[in-house]
């Protein structure tokens, strides 16, 4: 029998001793790893690593790793200067590996025990003090989730059938939560038995009552290889900074727009600055390098070339990276020309070959009070800086 624990009714729990059993003894072939995904790396530390940091830090001790036979080496790699863990070599199923675990627990006789799969990295603190307050009440508790999917039960040749009923059901996820005496006794007797999905089923099987507490979506469980790709970040923010010699007998352009001016830039392509900024600013945003990397000087290709070709390439590498401009910002810093009569037609001109709003793009311009060789009207610089959203 199972019932669902408020958290009002586990705070003050006297716990005693809290050992940690990590079941870590599997091969993961589905992730597509080259070795078990539980020592494959995921957000820059191997997975087992993740939930094992979890626990210690909520004061679990001793922490035991179940592994696959001949994984120490990797095993101690891979949890390197973690105190108190320890490890011992897994069965041929899951729940034979979790009780050769916990006989290995039992020299230590802690008071409770968290078992937890090593394939479920992020362990929220939270969890872990809903399941150990309920065992203030209860011989076990499991961390469930509503299921909030239609469901259908799947007939013969593909054929849909009845609906299931989703209120009744839960989905369930780990650490689960025992006290240790109990779900010792409980995996002894399972002995012999079929294998069990989870620790809940065994002890559940020995009459120990189960209480739900309330999980969390972030105890996501890795299981395809889909689940190793990078996580792109939501937003990202590039800056880009560029500066050109003014010269006589050049054409002076602008964000993608001729300004008639005494005097133009210099530069092998059309020396468009605030251009060469924006899209230093793109590339910088994705990792993708500068501007110099994709169009080098020394390629006669880029001699004369519009700037726009430049950031309409841009444009694209951010797209194939996964993102779409946020907003671009982007100051020319000058003594002259003056900057505002133009200003509208340039945003204009940067949006068209972006493809956005041109709510979305920004100019403007700012002098340095004639210092420097700005203030003497020997050259134009312009900085950008933009902002990707993830698609």
């Amino acid at each position: 029998m199972s019932q669902i624990v408020s958290e009002s009714r586990n705070s003050a729990v006297h716990r005693g001793s809290v050992a940690a059993l990590v079941v870590a003894a599997g091969q993961g072939l589905r992730a597509g790893q080259p070795l078990p995904k539980q020592f494959a790396t995921w957000r820059s530390k191997p997975v087992v690593r993740h939930s094992v940091e979890a626990l210690a830090g909520a004061g679990c001790d001793p922490i035991l790793v179940v592994i696959p036979e001949g994984a120490e080496a990797i095993a101690r790699e891979a949890l390197a200067g973690i105190a108190g863990v320890q490890f011992t070599t897994g069965g041929v199923t899951r729940q034979e590996s979790v009780r050769l675990g916990l006989e290995v627990l039992a020299g230590l006789e802690p008071d409770l025990v968290l078992i937890h799969d090593a394939a479920r990295p992020l362990l929220p603190a939270a969890v872990v003090e809903r399941l150990l307050g309920a065992l203030g009440l209860h011989r076990g508790a499991i961390p469930v989730l509503p299921v909030v999917d239609s469901l259908a039960h799947i007939e013969p040749g593909d054929v849909m059938g009845a609906p299931a009923r989703r209120e009744d059901l839960r989905r369930v996820q780990t650490p689960q939560a025992f006290r240790f005496g109990a779900i010792l006794a409980a995996h002894r007797e399972w002995e012999g038995a079929t294998n069990a999905g989870d620790d809940a089923q065994v002890a559940q099987a020995a009459g120990i009552e189960i209480a739900f507490v309330e999980g969390d979506e972030t105890l996501h469980k890795l299981t395809y290889a889909a689940d190793f790709a990078p996580s792109l970040p939501l937003v990202r923010v590039g800056t880009g900074y560029d500066v050109h010699q003014l010269e006589e007998g050049e054409e002076l352009w602008l964000c993608g727009v001729r300004v008639e001016h005494t005097h133009g830039l210099s530069g092998h392509s059309d020396a468009d600055v605030a251009i060469h900024a924006l899209v230093d600013a793109m590339l910088g945003a994705i990792g993708a390098g500068d501007i110099g990397q994709h169009f080098p000087p020394s390629d006669a290709r880029w001699k004369g070339a519009a700037s726009d070709r430049f950031l309409d390439h841009a444009s694209k590498l951010v797209a194939e990276a996964g993102y779409a401009l946020g907003n671009a910002d982007v100051t020319i810093i000058c003594e002259a020309p003056k900057i505002g009569p133009h200003r509208e037609a340039m945003r204009a001109r940067l949006a068209a070959i972006l493809g956005v709003d041109i709510a979305l793009v920004s100019v403007k311009a700012t002098t340095t009070e004639k210092l420097g060789f700005t203030g003497r009207r020997e050259g134009i610089a312009a900085q950008a800086a933009v902002s990707l959203l993830r698609l």
